[in-house]
């Protein structure tokens, strides 16, 4: 199956679980605890096998930016979902005491430096977080992740575009989940993304630009070892194109006090009315396909691979019960952290 030892499969495939009943979790606390999660929350629900394939292929002194649909990398990285839990309905006991909520998590000690509501603001970040590490001459490479729409910032293209000359050790991981919020990406207007696949933008910049099956995390491991090996060696960046498929909307609905919160269904039902696309990237979903492949395979048992998502699935309700029964920060410390 892959140069990866079983035990190495077996984590892969533990971490893609555990990110799948994080994300279930996040989507169950809208329905079940109203107002519990304030503002917008974004799930990647389908992009765990790109996530994990990609952070797989990091060292453990590597370094990774994401954007506001974070959740999944920092559980790969070891973060703990209590904390993330806590963050993401605004608790003291979060991750950043409970001021950055859904989009912007950290964890600077395992190498997970953050992530931003904005689209694209992240690109630059790594870009000079991998300048940064080329200065201190120490073999760490960062991992840059973003989403197809974000191909179209200027950030995009400069970052790329001083990473290429200045020969940074960066990975740029563009998870291209077929929608920019409602709008397909092949779409022949003034919205959509020129260029097919989007990996091709890599050649305006003179470095390496490959398209992957996202939904592989073995195939995407792959490309990003290769990717983060070429880094590591001074060889400068790589554009890897992820396609994957979100399994949720694009966010949550954000409705006035009384009425429900919950997760909307796909923008291919609800905007384009094409249900048999959505079941058909059901059907395709990473996390069963990935599992499927173990078995098969012989590396774990049905029983063994049912005990791992029954484990995940007790791990992140404890979580739950964890943030809901923490406190909020004090309303005297709301200022504590901002400076001029």
């Amino acid at each position: 199956m892959s140069e990866l030892d079983n035990d190495r499969l077996i984590w892969m495939f533990t971490q893609m679980v555990r990110i799948r009943e994080f994300e279930e979790h996040v989507k169950s606390t809208f329905e079940e605890h109203p107002g519990v999660i304030r503002g917008h929350t974004h799930l990647a629900d389908g992009a765990e096998a790109s996530i994990v394939g990609s952070v797989a292929a990091m060292g453990p002194d590597d370094q990774l930016l994401a954007t506001y649909r974070c959740h999944g990398y920092p559980i790969a990285l070891g973060t703990d979902p209590k904390a993330m839990m806590a963050e993401i309905y605004g608790k003291e006991t979060g991750l950043c005491k409970g001021y950055g909520g859904s989009m912007h998590l950290v964890d600077l000690e395992r190498g997970f430096l953050g992530t931003s509501g904005i689209v694209a603001q992240g690109i630059p970040h790594a870009t000079g977080a991998a300048y940064a590490a080329q200065i201190r001459g120490k073999g760490q490479v960062v991992l840059g992740f973003f989403g197809d729409g974000a191909s179209k910032q200027g950030a995009f293209h400069e970052s790329l575009n001083i990473a290429s000359l200045w020969k940074l050790p960066i990975v740029f991981v563009m998870e291209n989940n077929s929608y920019n919020v409602v709008t397909r990406v092949e779409q022949e207007d003034a919205n959509a993304a020129a260029g097919e696949p989007l990996a091709v933008k890599a050649g305006a910049y003179s470095m390496p630009g490959v398209t992957v099956d996202g939904g592989d995390p073995l195939a995407v491991h792959e490309q990003v070892s290769a990717a983060v090996g070429r880094a590591r060696s001074g060889e400068g960046p790589t554009l890897v194109e992820s396609l994957v498929y979100r399994l949720s909307a694009h966010g949550n609905i954000i409705a006035p006090p009384g009425v429900p919160l919950h997760f909307p269904e796909h923008e291919a039902v609800t905007v384009f009315g094409n249900a048999e696309e959505y079941e058909a990237a059901k059907r395709g979903d990473p996390v069963p396909r990935f599992r499927g492949r173990l078995v098969t395979d012989g590396v774990l048992s049905a029983e063994e691979a049912d005990t791992i998502a029954e484990t995940a699935r007790e791990e992140m309700a404890e979580a739950v019960t964890f943030g809901l029964e923490s406190p909020f920060p004090a309303p005297e410390e709301a200022v504590k952290y901002v400076y001029a």
